[in-house]
């Protein structure tokens, strides 16, 4: 993967750079220790982190590192809020990931005299650790399955298998041994050219909660399954606008989409200002915006949100669907029908806003009736 070949990157490249000493990269955060060279940034502190400052959370995407270990390294490649952690471990001759229990295996062919391609990639639910050696092209990988439980406590339909989600920005270090050095890093999206690209929170990422048996019948899978092109979604649990403005930045002009569908607000921060903010942005990337009503909940706060969200729609003439409509007692937009979302039960609450398969179906209907032309 060197500078002669970037040419040869596939398209929906959203970051490429080879590092050295020659030129700055302010994008990476690195700790005292560590140092550029002619030949790649050189990692000797164990336990610090490098960090990519770009916020990604396309659910098709992968991050690939041309790095050389030392013969007594063991690299960790991870995100900075840790929920996904991959290992190559070169003295032990193993690759794994840090799940409970560990999802390992042995690769007889790493080699601290040779040069590897590490690429960690993202499927959704699915994670993925690949390594590659440059000489050889032998390759070796590891995969996890996100199995959400539903629900929370009393809710919840299982125990689960937690991988994590990758968020939210790359992080790759020295978790033992003397050194590693990474020569290139790429960050690509797996698709470009899409018809539809759907942002949001949690509720546009039910893979991190619902349960890998159901996630095909999950309203964002729904609807893309039924979407004529490519579609791919960027949701992130616990958002607000003011992440989806950030990271759509990093994204969108990179993959290019007919339609974006939002769905944001069931976590607080939307304001008109912030709305036609985001709409304003689509529109200038040569794309349709569609912003929907937030699904109902049990506190109701989705009926203030989305009077905001109609008066956005009407300042600029899109469309959006009612999810709030799809997700409520007799249809009316105003208490939640519990039957369509997974029970969550806290010590401080219970929640009831994220939508379960009835929900889900209800939902993707609902855009058949109020953005049927996504479909054509």
């Amino acid at each position: 993967m060197s500078a002669q070949n970037k040419k040869a990157l596939p398209k929906g490249v959203l970051y490429n750079k080879v590092l050295n000493n020659k030129t700055a990269n302010p994008e990476l955060i690195t700790a005292a220790g560590n140092q550029y060279t002619d030949f790649g940034l050189s990692i000797t502190a164990p336990n610090s982190l490098v960090r990519l400052n770009k916020y990604y959370s396309l659910a098709e995407r992968l991050i690939r590192y041309h790095v050389r270990f030392s013969g007594d390294a063991v690299g960790v490649f991870q995100t900075d809020q840790g929920d996904l952690k991959a290992y190559v471990d070169i003295p032990n001759k193993k690759i794994y990931l840090g799940t409970n229990p560990v999802t390992e295996k042995k690769v007889e062919f790493l080699d601290a005299t040779h040069e590897y391609a590490v690429e960690i990639h993202r499927n959704y639910q699915q994670s993925k650790l690949r390594i590659t050696d440059l000489k050889t092209g032998k390759s070796s990988e590891i995969a996890g399955t996100m199995d959400g439980g539903g629900g929370v406590g009393a809710g919840s339909v299982g125990p689960g298998f937690f991988v994590g989600l990758q968020h939210d920005y790359y992080c790759f270090g020295l978790n033992s041994g003397s050194s590693i050095r990474v020569k290139q890093i790429c960050v690509m999206a797996k698709e470009t050219n899409l018809t539809l690209l759907l942002y949001g929170d949690s509720i546009t990422e039910p893979e991190g909660y619902f349960p890998t048996a159901d996630f095909p019948k999950s309203w964002t899978q729904l609807i893309m399954k039924n979407i004529k092109g490519k579609s791919m979604a960027s949701g992130r649990g616990g958002t607000t606008i003011v992440q989806v403005l950030d990271r759509i930045k990093n994204e969108l002009p990179f993959v290019k989409a007919k339609y974006v569908m939002v769905t944001i607000g069931t976590n607080g921060g939307n304001t008109e200002e912030n709305l036609s903010e985001l709409v304003e942005y689509i529109k200038a990337q040569g794309s349709i915006p569609v912003l929907n009503n937030i699904p109902s909940n049990e506190s109701g706060s989705q009926v203030a949100v989305n009077d905001v969200i109609e008066k956005i729609r009407q300042k600029y003439n899109i469309k959006g669907t009612r999810f709030d409509v799809a997700t409520s007692v007799d249809q009316g937009g105003k208490k939640v029908d519990n039957t369509t979302m997974y029970f969550e039960d806290y010590d401080w609450g219970k929640i009831y806003h994220h939508p379960n398969v009835k929900g889900s179906h209800q939902m993707y209907s609902q855009t058949l009736i109020d953005v049927p032309e996504i479909y054509k």
